[in-house]
């Protein structure tokens, strides 16, 4: 099993070396790439000019970390055909990129709409129908979660997508600081990471109030509060042990399901489940620990 730290908050504040070498001095010896300025922005086409390309490399190579998995998030599932044949283009070059990276899993989200799931979820078969035969000809895995105000936000729904095309490519991601939108707010981890089954390859490690809760969240103007999904979908990203996700539940169901043991068909060392961790927000307590004057990040397991 792979531990990995999704760089996001880091990459907002360092530059690509200075970020690589935070990692590696936490004591991570991965990198989980998430959407970046230079390398695979937010539903834009990706870039990664040959500077950049060297300037990771060296980085990599003076430090011993590798690049586990990127992180793209595109309009694949539409919901105007326009916006589902540009994301279907940005996949085709993403892969590439990975591929020259030597990196062989990339992990994504559903995207599209909640208020127009019917259309989305015909467009994402769609671009799926597209691209798949290219991510299994160039043994590229990639890995589903459904996020918060994407097309549909439940666990289960989106494992059976994921199982629907019967592929060792297609595999799926469970992020504990959505939980409580994969079951409307119910938040049984254990059933749900038992629910996905041999599709489960990687868990993401954040924690997270839950949002279906009265009066967790006041937003302005405030008929958005009464009114809920369709309009806005409020999440966060916290430290572990700061929210209310049952990480004893996530961890005591991950060791009976051996997963720290799981392997896929045609393994490659890149292709080993993996987990990641994703903290967001918090910019002065995040800047803080970038500095290196707190631990609370560091990796004493991988």
């Amino acid at each position: 099993m792979k531990i990995a730290f999704d760089v996001d908050v880091l990459a907002k504040q360092m530059s690509i070396t200075g970020m690589v070498r935070k990692v590696a001095d936490w004591g991570y010896r991965y990198i989980e790439q998430s959407p970046h300025p230079r390398i695979n922005p937010f539903y834009k086409h990706p870039l990664f000019s040959r500077e950049c390309e060297q300037e990771y490399r060296k980085a990599l190579k003076e430090t011993g970390v590798e690049i586990s998995s990127f992180i793209v998030v595109y309009r694949w599932s539409g919901p105007s055909e326009e916006e589902r044949r540009m994301a279907v283009a940005n996949w085709k070059k993403i892969v590439q990129v990975a591929a020259g990276m030597g990196v062989r899993v990339i992990n994504t989200e559903l995207s599209g709409d909640p208020n127009q799931a019917e259309i989305c979820n015909g467009m994402w078969f769609r671009s799926m129908d597209e691209l798949l035969p290219l991510f299994e000809k160039e043994g590229i895995r990639v890995e589903i979660q459904s996020h918060p105000y994407d097309f549909c936000e439940l666990s289960d729904e989106t494992v059976d997508m994921v199982k629907s095309y019967r592929s060792d490519n297609l595999t799926y991601v469970y992020s504990a600081s959505h939980g409580f939108f994969y079951d409307k707010g119910k938040g049984d981890v254990r059933g749900m990471l038992k629910y996905s089954g041999d599709s489960l390859s990687h868990v993401l490690f954040a924690d997270t109030l839950n949002q279906t809760l009265d009066c967790r969240y006041i937003v302005n103007p405030p008929w958005l509060n009464g009114r809920g999904k369709s309009d806005v979908a409020v999440h966060q990203h916290m430290a572990m042990g700061e929210g209310e996700v049952d990480f004893k539940g996530i961890f005591e169901t991950l060791r009976e399901m051996e997963f720290a043991k799981r392997t896929f068909k045609a393994e490659t060392p890149s292709r080993a489940c993996r987990t990641s961790v994703s903290p967001r927000g918090w910019k002065r307590k995040l800047v803080r620990l970038a500095s290196g004057s707190k631990k609370s990040f560091r990796n004493k397991g991988a």
